[in-house]
């Protein structure tokens, strides 16, 4: 099966991919309001020309044991009438391609994953922000 074009995003030392038609923006990372209470991997919000923005920790949510980030870029994306910001470590490209019928991602991820693909012969995590999201934000 063909994806949508496909932003590809390294987190830690995985290479994760996300629908690049959700993606409004990517911008520096820069610093958070905390949110008490909230998950680990909610870092905080921040203020874009005047939008208030919920920013998750890709790192922190997908590979807790690896910590927080503490450099790399935030991704905005749509989410229904929302705005949303994801800290990556680095983006790396946007490729259209194919998902694997038959590979699986990590257990841990799978809920929030759509499946694995392949770019240079290395394995892609494809995401489903829509999952990740909805998983936050409870909507």
């Amino acid at each position: 099966m063909i994806a949508p074009p496909t932003l590809l995003l390294r987190v830690g030392e995985t290479t994760y991919g996300c629908d690049i038609g959700l993606t409004q923006e990517i911008i520096p990372l820069r610093p958070l309001t905390r949110l008490p209470g909230a998950p680990a991997f909610v870092r905080g919000l921040i203020n874009v020309r005047g939008t208030i923005v919920t920013v998750l920790d890709l790192r922190a949510r997908l590979e807790p044991a690896r910590g927080p980030s503490t450099s790399g870029s935030i991704v905005l994306v749509r989410h229904d009438e929302r705005l949303v910001g994801m800290i990556v470590d680095e983006v790396l490209d946007v490729r259209v391609l194919a998902l694997g019928d038959d590979a699986e991602a990590d257990s841990g991820a799978s809920a929030i994953t759509r499946g694995v693909a392949t770019a240079d012969g290395s394995p892609v995590v494809i995401l489903d922000l829509d999952a990740l999201i909805a998983e936050v934000l409870l909507v």
